[in-house]
């Protein structure tokens, strides 16, 4: 592992290069980033930022369960993802200490307004002047009983034989839906994080049936956000996010968000902390520029991010732009499980899903798979 002292001396080394000679090259520093950050790596000032200090970024973009794979080689200088799996991976597997931890996202649900309402008279959602927040541990229960929308008190606006289920990408392949799997493990296992082995097997009749019931899904969410965006309600009416995604896409001005879509951050919640994972020298100069530039925190503010060494500056940025779907600041978060703990969750619904989609006779059901109870009639 390279040393702080190390890493200062390459920042002040690249920043008095550049400012001796424009004409010099920059230094290149290559990087595998997750899907959900490649629009702040590609952005032309994002790039001029971190020219300023000598350093040409280039990013390759990966989904969260391939980085630990492509950085095994010596190609890269970095990793940068939220995962909290590939990070425990690439940790592990680089003999690495020091990460960095520039800026993070609340989890959300992207939804339509006529969903939220008809949640919010099932008790279950709450509209709080124009965002929204969704009791998770209600919505376990509609999950547990299999309610379908048509069979919600005052559905009235929005009409569906599907069952009330928030969709998520892969279970495997994305950071969203582990983030998703810690909220909803988190209630299953009354209001405490899950700290065992013995705790996974305690919920898992609980939450499999979150992705179970869900059968195929989309392997980015990026891929399913984008879903979202053009299918509408009738397809995909709920879909966990990081609300960077939606905040992104909403200042794009590019008619991506319609009038009629709003933001549910779970309650409780957690955070989707973007991390870098630093394999050189330059590539902790990256992650200590990215930790401490005012301009490049500004830039991630711009792209959906909070900062949090600035929190207010995310108010700032959407009272700017008149984003009335964005909280102010996220409610009741809580810590995800440890990456061993969380794997291990993963790896049982994963099991649990194969087994329910498997070949021949079987069950059909997350009930007969998980000896569930038989979903109610109502509720």
């Amino acid at each position: 592992m390279v040393t702080s002292l190390l890493a200062v001396v390459v920042i002040g080394t690249v920043v008095k290069w550049a400012a001796s000679s424009s004409k010099k090259p920059l230094l290149v520093v290559r990087g595998v980033v997750d899907s959900e950050s490649k629009d702040f790596f590609a952005d032309p000032r994002v790039k001029a930022a971190f020219a300023k200090h000598g350093i040409d970024v280039q990013a390759v973009v990966a989904d969260s369960g391939q980085i630990a794979t492509l950085t095994d080689g010596a190609n890269y200088h970095f990793a940068f993802t939220p995962d909290i799996a590939t990070v425990g991976q690439l940790l592990a597997a680089r003999h690495v200490t020091t990460t960095y931890v520039p800026f993070y996202s609340p989890m959300a649900v992207a939804t339509f307004t006529d969903v939220a309402q008809v949640l919010a008279r099932a008790n279950v959602a709450r509209d709080h002047g124009g965002w929204w927040t969704i009791d998770m541990r209600d919505y376990l229960d509609l999950v547990g009983e299999h309610m379908t929308w048509e069979q919600l008190p005052g559905k009235t606006g929005y009409r569906a034989t599907k069952p009330v289920l928030i969709t998520s990408t892969d279970r495997t392949a994305s950071n969203s839906a582990a983030m998703y799997a810690a909220i909803v493990s988190y209630v299953a296992n009354q209001n405490q994080v899950l700290d065992s082995p013995a705790s996974v097997d305690t919920v898992v009749n609980r939450v499999s049936p979150v992705f179970v019931d869900q059968r195929f899904t989309e392997q980015s969410t990026k891929a399913l956000f984008d879903r979202y965006l053009s299918a509408g309600q009738g397809t995909t009416p709920m879909l966990i996010i990081s609300e960077a995604q939606f905040v992104a896409r909403a200042t794009a001005s590019d008619g991506g968000i319609h009038p009629n879509m709003v933001l549910m951050y779970p309650v409780p919640d957690v955070l989707s902390k973007f991390t870098l994972v630093p394999f050189s020298a330059s590539g902790d100069a990256v992650g200590r520029l990215l930790d401490v530039d005012p301009g490049l925190q500004q830039l991630a503010v711009d792209h959906g991010f909070r900062i949090a060494s600035k929190p207010a500056a995310i108010d700032t940025f959407v009272k700017h732009n008149d984003l009335v779907h964005v909280a102010p600041q996220p409610l009741d978060v809580i810590e995800p499980p440890t990456y061993p703990i969380l794997d291990a969750l993963m790896t049982t619904i994963d099991a649990a899903l194969h087994v329910s989609l498997g070949p021949g006779p079987g069950p059909s059901t997350s009930n007969e798979l998980l000896n569930l109870p038989a979903p109610a009639t109502g509720r």
